[in-house]
């Protein structure tokens, strides 16, 4: 309990300060909070797991009431929309490191060239596994397509898959890695959310930090 209310207590600090909405698009999305006051207009790839965390928080917390319950669920939906459009603003359909929102006409989009690469990341279709399960809304599924279509067309190689260092263009440069997170997270959430619900059902199984699979005790 004391953890649950420690989890809730940051939720809530986390949505007050760090929460912001952009100006054209009204995309939500969680800046990064500089010396405790100074929003930073920009959200990084990595915190895009945070639509699926939202998500779960809404369905497995006991103690929200309807209301909370929708208000988590609705921001996991526009938290995981805004880090769909990374991807679909980009012409390789991949989501950059990235992405900013201080200009209208640039909004989730990376306009630094040291932010655009793509190292086969995971957190967006991470959302969009968890977004599924929980709403059965096919766009998550479609979505999780088109960006397992553009890994094979922008990453494959001869020998495996690599990232690519500007997701902006198409003739990107590859950087020669294969990450290992590839393989636990990113392509075991691409199979998850293309699955049955009872491989893995998420009332008996909870996910670590890398996607591995651990049993809920009763």
């Amino acid at each position: 309990q004391e953890l649950l209310e420690t989890y809730i207590n940051a939720l809530t600090a986390i949505k007050t300060k760090m929460l912001d909405v952009s100006t054209l698009n009204h995309f939500a999305y969680f800046g990064e909070l500089k010396s405790g006051y100074r929003l930073e207009k920009k959200m990084d790839h990595l915190g895009c797991f945070v639509g699926g965390l939202l998500g779960l928080s809404s369905k497995y917390i006991s103690k929200l009431d309807s209301k909370e319950r929708k208000d988590y669920l609705d921001l996991a939906e526009n938290i995981t929309n805004t880090c769909h459009e990374s991807y679909i603003r980009s012409p390789t359909h991949l989501g950059p490191e990235r992405f900013h929102f201080e200009r209208a006409d640039q909004e989730a989009i990376s306009i630094k060239q040291n932010e655009k690469y793509y190292i086969l990341r995971p957190e967006v279709i991470e959302s969009y596994f968890y977004m599924w399960r929980l709403t059965k809304n096919q766009k998550y599924r479609d979505w999780a397509w088109d960006a397992a279509m553009s890994i094979e067309k922008y990453c494959k190689t001869e020998n495996g898959y690599s990232g690519i260092k500007d997701v902006y263009d198409l003739n990107s440069q590859k950087d020669d890695v294969q990450q290992s997170f590839f393989f636990a997270e990113t392509l075991k959430y691409l199979f998850l959310i293309f699955s049955d619900d009872s491989l893995l059902p998420l009332d008996q199984y909870v996910f670590n930090t890398e996607a591995h699979p651990f049993k809920i005790k009763n």
